[in-house]
């Protein structure tokens, strides 16, 4: 068994791929609503003859973790899909993760292609097979299927591998990974590394941000805008306190530095962030606004805890408040809600790290991968919770989350052969 085989036998099947791919995108999977996506990948791991968990996760065991992220999102239908390649023994296990949810298309006009219709176009340099078009093609489908063709090379190639292989196609890690990876990890599949094949092509990623959601949110009180003055007016008293907010992530992002979440852009010097990303007030031009609510992405670096973090937030808020005699009176309510996490930090030193990066040195075709950290959450940070080992990697590509997203259709049968030869490297080959 040589990587020259799994190599070759990924190119000979390049388009069957790249087809398996474009089935996937064209589910529009969106998060709380991925059944069929989820179903597709259930076939195809069954294909492969894995051993098949498919399951629902259950509500209330999740909320007993303290990492458990609620998503909102009714669980009933929705369900984790995971297949496993039992190793001879031996050999050391791995769990290649992704997920299938993708975020909302939304708006539709600024995209120049159909959001879930993975067109295939040319590249730029007009060498290769081109670029995949469409919601989900690099964050992260790609991941996905690159993972089960991994796997696939492997098989048609007559490995037999020593370890465990077990693959992961998960919900909801868009909305925080609650009921999606956690949930995997909760129900007993654990491993002696794990990939998460997100669209990093040129990072190994290691460590990200803590990361919480919060709105603050104001009372005022009603009125006609022609008696106005008979109102209190809850976004203007809200503005003070949006004001601060964008003060304080300033402050932040001058004062605050982890230096692995600046390696991708040491220009920046940017560690953290503070990010209002919702405004509410108010429905109608003519009627005062009775009530007003931020809704805040925020992050924080190591050293920094969630709890201490909350009380900040409350001292700030609180400070503003005491300049509006209203507020004073009507104190701004904080709500947490969503996405909530201390600082995840995997050793960059560790064995597993350090071997993949050994491996993809000697595979053709790859950038040189640099270990670094992000300022997005990852659904890896579960993995630390349960002694596995962890880090990101996957397909190149851009406009994740937004319009005209896409990946780059050669880095896609890249990545499944350096997982190919990772396989091997780590679980072992069975004589």
């Amino acid at each position: 068994m040589t990587n020259t085989a799994t190599s070759d036998w990924l190119d000979a099947h390049a388009d069957e791929l790249i087809t398996r791919l474009a089935q996937l995108v064209r589910i529009p999977s969106v998060v709380g609503r991925e059944q069929e996506a989820q179903a597709f990948m259930r076939e195809a791991y069954t294909a492969l003859g894995l051993e098949i968990d498919a399951f629902q996760p259950n509500r209330d065991e999740l909320l007993k973790l303290p990492a458990f992220v609620d998503s909102g999102f009714v669980f009933e239908g929705r369900q984790n899909v995971v297949g496993t390649w039992r190793g001879t023994g031996g050999g050391k296990s791995i769990i290649l993760n992704g997920h299938t949810d993708v975020v909302s298309a939304e708006p539709v006009s600024a995209w120049t292609r159909e959001p879930f219709g993975a067109a295939v176009v040319p590249s730029p340099s007009g060498v290769g097979r081109g670029r995949m078009y469409g919601r989900g093609t690099q964050d992260m489908k790609s991941g996905v299927i690159a993972n089960l063709f991994a796997v696939k090379a492997l098989m048609a190639c007559g490995a037999r591998l020593r370890g465990d292989v077990i693959l992961e196609s998960v919900i909801e890690e868009e909305a925080g990974g609650g009921g999606g990876t956690l949930a995997c990890f909760a129900r007993g599949h654990v491993a002696d590394g794990m990939i998460a094949t997100e669209p990093h092509w040129f990072d190994l990623t290691f460590a990200h941000p803590g990361i919480l959601y919060f709105r603050v949110v104001v009372d005022g009180k009603s009125a006609h805008a022609g008696r106005a003055h008979q109102g209190v007016n809850a976004a203007v008293e809200l503005a003070p306190i949006v004001s601060m907010l964008g003060d304080w992530d300033r402050e932040r992002a001058a004062a605050l530095h982890y230096e692995p979440f600046e390696r991708l852009d040491p220009a920046a010097r940017r560690s953290c962030h503070l990010n209002v990303g919702v405004l509410r007030a108010g429905d109608w031009p003519s009627t005062v606004p009775g009530r007003a609510e931020c809704e805040v992405r925020m992050s924080f670096i190591p050293g920094e805890t969630e709890a201490g973090i909350k009380q900040e937030i409350a001292n700030r808020v609180a400070e503003v408040a005491r300049k509006s005699a209203w507020l004073q009176a009507h104190p701004p309510r904080i709500e947490y809600f969503g996405w909530h996490t201390d600082p995840w930090i995997q050793d960059e030193h560790h064995e597993f790290l350090q071997a993949f990066l050994r491996s993809a040195k000697a595979q053709p075709g790859l950038p040189s991968i640099q270990p670094m950290g992000i300022t997005a959450g990852l659904d890896t940070r579960f993995a630390g919770l349960y002694g596995v080992p962890a880090f990101a990697w996957g397909p190149l590509g851009a406009g994740l989350h937004g319009a005209d997203e896409w990946v780059d259709l050669d880095s896609v049968i890249a990545c499944a052969k350096m997982l190919a030869r990772f396989l091997q490297d780590w679980c072992g080959v069975a004589e």
